[in-house]
């Protein structure tokens, strides 16, 4: 079935980023999980996905902005850029502070895992809207869910 360019851009608003940050928490694990020698591997890892996810959230931000399908609300922009940009800075801060503070840094990591969590908010947020919201529009327009 073919896609609106509007909702197109509404996918890489708000799938693309849930999705993403649920496979950053299973990257996290994995790195953490790995028997390193000591804690200087992985804070540079967990650093470089902090940095890359900072970018990635101001990038979340823009393609939320320029959507034309639905127009986001506060919890829209705390769910999908906010929350996101301060587990990422958290994890990049954990990482410069891993040398001086391992301890500390790494319950900087596990916060961070729990905030990118929100991907699930995420996940069932768009369930619901295309459940209650599309799908109704969808059948009071008299079309079936397939046109």
């Amino acid at each position: 079935m073919p896609i609106a360019r509007g909702e197109a851009q509404a996918g890489d608003a708000f799938a693309t980023p849930t999705i993403v940050h649920l496979g950053t928490v299973l990257l996290l694990s994995a790195v953490l999980s790995a028997p390193w020698h000591g804690v200087g591997t992985a804070a540079v890892l967990w650093g470089l996905v902090g940095l890359r996810g900072v970018v990635y959230a101001v990038i979340v931000a823009r393609r939320l902005r320029v959507q034309t399908a639905y127009q986001p609300e506060f919890e829209d922009w705390l769910c999908h850029v906010l929350l996101p940009f301060a587990a990422y800075a958290m994890l990049a801060v954990s990482a410069y502070a891993a040398r001086a503070h391992a301890r500390v840094a790494l319950f900087g990591v596990g916060a961070a895992a729990l905030l990118l969590f929100i991907g699930i908010h995420n996940a069932w947020d768009s369930v619901t809207y295309h459940v209650f919201v599309k799908k109704r529009g969808q059948q009071e327009s008299g079309r079936s869910p397939g046109e």
